[in-house]
């Protein structure tokens, strides 16, 4: 078990593969590129691409299908695309300081394809979420992010994905 430590700079040394990481992503808004579905397959190589130039290799990605689901939230709105991507051999050690490193860099993807999240309603309608589920053993409480999800466990339009890409169940077509 690793024990995160307090704003650690990033760490390039190799890590082995039992330290995952989980992002979810969902839709349900149309973007720049088009509908929910073209904006998730436009932000998949994205993420990959950006995940490798932050971590310095190409790392494993096990992506899940993608699930039409419906919103949670308060507000009347379309259903949701969601799927997760696993991501093994980060040779980034995972401390809370390369956590808000990472969440920024996925901000910066939900920028790109329209979200604004100064401006929107919390669980409302948007062109793109990006969430860090976890991260190896990592535990923090950050103002901005906590890890693991406080709510992962009970949304299972993030289990049921996260599940599919654990076990490779559903080799990704989109």
């Amino acid at each position: 078990m690793r024990s995160a430590r307090m704003c650690a700079p990033v760490s390039l040394m190799p890590i082995t593969d039992d330290v995952p990481l989980a992002v979810a992503l969902g839709a349900n808004q149309p973007s720049a590129v088009g509908w929910p579905r073209d904006t998730l397959k436009a932000v998949r190589p994205l993420l990959e691409a950006d995940l490798t130039a932050w971590a310095g290799l190409s790392p494993r990605c096990r992506w899940s299908a993608l699930l039409e689901t419906a919103p949670v939230g308060p507000v009347e709105q379309p259903r949701y695309l969601n799927a997760v991507v696993l991501v093994d051999g980060l040779p980034v050690e995972p401390t809370e300081t390369a956590a808000l490193q990472l969440l920024d860099r996925l901000h910066q993807l939900e920028r790109m394809f329209g979200r604004d999240r100064v401006l929107e309603q919390r669980w409302g309608p948007r062109t793109l979420d990006l969430d860090l589920l976890f991260w190896g053993e990592l535990r923090m409480e950050h103002p901005r992010l906590v890890l693991p999800h406080p709510r992962l466990h009970l949304r299972a339009f993030v289990m049921e994905p996260l599940l599919q890409a654990m076990n490779a169940a559903h080799p990704p077509c989109w």
